[in-house]
């Protein structure tokens, strides 16, 4: 049996989403996000690429510009006005301390409450259905960076002109994790996402037969959460805590 997921906390205002390419937040956390949103809190999007090297059929430098394009769209449909490109290379990122410290600004920069990021793990269902490179290195970093940003002596050189450690974070949530133990009602947003997920248009396109039915591959992964936590649909995620460090 299914055990229950326990409810992510709402006691917060300001968040940032780091997640590794254009649609990683759609395909999936953008009906809370929008949830979010809609109560008045301030969710802020760090692509850590612009997803560049993800579709076969065209050059990168378009699909650089077409996807940033295509993610401004969807982040503004759930209510998201601050969305940063970190323009680092699309496919081959690596986990280590050059990444940590890009995202270390990123969080001393925005100063959030709580860090969203994607599972990280090796899967995506705990067994055999393998997770993208990027996405696990970008976690792990995000993970990592959190604790750095609130740390003076490290990365000292990024305080300069008013910027200071930040270590407010409380918590950091990766999104469907096989390892989730909470998460959020999304019944009344799960269209807002789907039309998120929509916006990416050409990414979309470039998926395969152009078969992909984005509101059943959603309500594939948010009907099952929802039953864990009694409602239609739902998001879960992993929670780390940060707040007792």
């Amino acid at each position: 049996m299914t055990s229950p997921l326990e409810p992510v906390t709402e006691e917060w205002q300001r968040a940032l989403a780091i997640v590794a390419h254009p649609d990683d937040l759609e395909f999936g956390a953008a009906a809370a996000i929008a949830r979010w949103t809609g109560q008045g809190k301030q969710v802020t999007y760090c692509l850590v690429t612009s997803g560049e090297a993800g579709i076969d059929g065209m050059v990168p430098e378009q699909a650089r510009q077409v996807r940033e394009q295509e993610q401004l769209a969807s982040a503004a449909l759930v209510g998201v006005d601050t969305v940063e490109f970190l323009g680092l290379p699309d496919g081959i990122l690596e986990y280590g301390v050059a990444l940590r410290r890009e995202l270390a600004a990123t969080v001393r920069r925005h100063r959030p409450e709580i860090v969203i990021t994607n599972n990280f793990r090796p899967t995506w269902d705990g067994a055999a259905v393998l997770n993208q490179a990027d996405h696990i290195a970008v976690g792990r970093a995000t993970l990592d960076a959190v604790r750095d940003a609130g740390n003076r002596w490290i990365f000292p050189e990024q305080l300069t002109d008013g910027v200071e450690p930040w270590n407010g974070v409380r918590q950091v949530w990766a999104a469907s994790s096989p390892r989730s133990e909470h998460g959020v009602d999304t019944t009344d947003t799960f269209a807002k996402g789907v039309a998120s997920l929509l916006a990416h248009e050409a990414y979309l396109t470039g998926l395969g037969d152009g078969s992909f039915d984005a509101e059943e591959f959603l309500e594939s992964g948010a009907r099952p959460v929802g039953t864990r936590l009694g409602v239609r649909y739902g998001t879960s995620f992993e929670v780390f805590h940060f707040d007792l460090w």
